[in-house]
């Protein structure tokens, strides 16, 4: 390259970009002498195969054009910018602006979120866990070996590899006691999945279940935290009543209930007729389940429970059809 052809070089560049009209004919000339295998960049990039006498001179040359075309584009392109907004028509400001819709969160994220403040401020902490579960941490661990009838009651999604999806969150449970030594109180809010669907069930739903573990614990204290929990979520009045019930990881157990929200206990279509609504499942930590951790039995105890946000959603709104959360009809999702 010599100091001639560096400057037919720069002729030639400039005449160009004396034609552009708009911002992509400019980028072109920009790519073709300045990009990264354009014309000027090559020949800053040969300098070093030129000889000594040369390359100071072309050098000097090459770069003085590098800048100056820099600076031209750079300067052409706000004249574009500048002439397309003279060209653009005029805002009328009398015009009334365009309304945006606020979004509303989902029902059933209200209720888990209300949920979750709740036993925070009781000092419980918020853990979380895989969806997709190993027989060990869905079943087995929790007291339920494979020719276990309580089996039965979970109507699993089983994937290859011996993996499923959870069918309740009790496994974040497991998976924070063997993490972690005791005493503890957590949460697992999350998804679970079971071969079910109908106006009281869906195949996806969410629960919320909670543990604690310390030295000093007895089913006083988790019928003291349930029933505040219960009058928390449906009103001061709430009554409750525990029932025994059964469940692989917990003795004892029982299920709770609370007077119908419809009916106040009269009996109607919601209750059956009963007066009552169930709404979780509870218990104390069966031993076997705290030997799977490899927490001595005989040194802690726990409590643990475990409700379904759609259900309790459905009894606190009013809504008789599980599905409904999960068509998004705006008519009833803007409820709430």
């Amino acid at each position: 390259m010599t100091e001639k052809e560096l400057e037919e070089l720069r002729s030639r560049a400039l005449k160009e970009l004396e034609e552009v009209r708009d911002l992509r004919a400019l980028e072109e000339v920009r790519v073709r002498y300045l990009g990264r295998k354009g014309l000027v960049t090559a020949v800053v990039k040969g300098i070093k195969d030129l000889p000594p006498e040369a390359r100071r001179v072309i050098g000097r040359r090459a770069n003085e054009l590098k800048n100056e075309l820099e600076d031209l584009i750079r300067r052409r392109r706000e004249e574009l910018l500048r002439a397309a907004e003279d060209q653009a028509p005029g805002v009328d400001l009398t015009l009334p602006g365009r309304p945006y819709e606020l979004g509303k969160l989902h029902p059933v994220t209200q209720i888990l979120q209300e949920i979750c403040e709740i036993f925070l401020r009781l000092g419980f902490d918020i853990a979380r866990g895989p969806e997709v579960e190993t027989d060990y941490y869905n079943f087995e661990a929790l007291n339920i070996p494979p020719d276990h009838p309580a089996r039965d009651m979970q109507d699993t999604f089983y994937l290859e590899n011996g993996l499923l999806l959870r069918t309740h969150t009790s496994p974040i449970q497991i998976r924070t006691m063997l993490s972690r030594q005791p005493p503890l109180r957590i949460i697992a809010p999350g998804k679970v999945y079971r071969c079910d669907s109908d106006v009281r069930h869906t195949p996806m739903f969410h629960q919320v279940e909670g543990l604690l573990v310390d030295r000093e614990v007895s089913f006083a204290h988790l019928k003291g935290l349930l029933t505040y929990f219960a009058r928390e979520i449906f009103g001061p009045r709430t009554r409750v009543r525990f029932r025994p019930s059964y469940f692989p990881f917990t003795e004892p157990s029982a299920e709770m209930d609370i007077q119908c929200v419809i009916c106040r206990g009269r009996g109607c279509r919601l209750c059956g007729d009963t007066g009552w609504l169930e709404i979780l499942g509870a218990g104390m930590v069966h031993p076997h389940v705290f030997q799977a951790v490899g927490y001595d039995p005989e040194e802690w105890r726990g409590l643990a429970f475990g409700l379904g946000v759609e259900r309790i959603t459905m009894l606190r709104f009013g809504i008789d059809d599980i599905r409904l959360f999960y068509e998004n009809h705006l008519y009833f999702l803007e409820q709430f």
